[in-house]
């Protein structure tokens, strides 16, 4: 009797002590999807181009059942320059994102490492450009704390362009 008492309440234990829920990727059609959609939607600026930018950029956003986008935060980019290209791009991405059943809304951390394609044979080197952006940089920080909650964390999304 003790025996099978002490199985009993082992097994109850045990089935409220299970591992993270495993959840679909959050954007319709997978990582791959959601890499290649962002390939495909972020237009690099002449600006940037011409300045030689490189660096990172991480967003915190929420989406609801729709898959809409509701709030959009830059929570860090090492400049300002790099921040436009990548929210149109988020703005495109309305109705792809897939909100777990049980929530209303939710939380996603995005980031995107952008740099350029080294230069082809021949051209001058992109050297001094790099180090211009980065004496000139005007990066957003965020001064106050940041609360995180219940988010995701995705996969950073890397943008090259070419600078010939």
């Amino acid at each position: 009797m003790k025996k099978t008492l002490l199985l009993a309440v082992t097994l109850i234990i045990s089935s409220y002590c299970m591992a993270q829920q495993q959840l679909a990727f959050p954007f319709q059609g997978g990582n791959a999807a959601m890499t290649q959609f962002f390939k495909d939607s972020i237009v690099v600026s002449p600006e940037i181009i011409k300045s030689k930018a490189n660096g990172t950029v991480i967003f915190k956003f929420s989406a609801d059942q729709k898959g809409t986008i509701q709030k959009l935060v830059i929570y860090y980019a090492d400049d300002a320059i790099l921040a436009p290209p990548l929210i149109e791009a988020l703005r495109k991405s309305n109705h792809h994102w897939v909100v777990p059943d049980n929530e209303k809304t939710h939380d996603f951390i995005l980031s995107f490492a952008i740099g350029f394609n080294p230069p082809t044979e021949g051209t001058p080197s992109p050297q001094k450009g790099v180090y211009n952006f980065y004496l000139k940089k005007k990066p957003i920080l965020s001064n106050n704390q940041v609360p995180l909650d219940n988010v995701t964390l995705l996969p950073t999304i890397q943008v090259k362009y070419s600078i010939d």
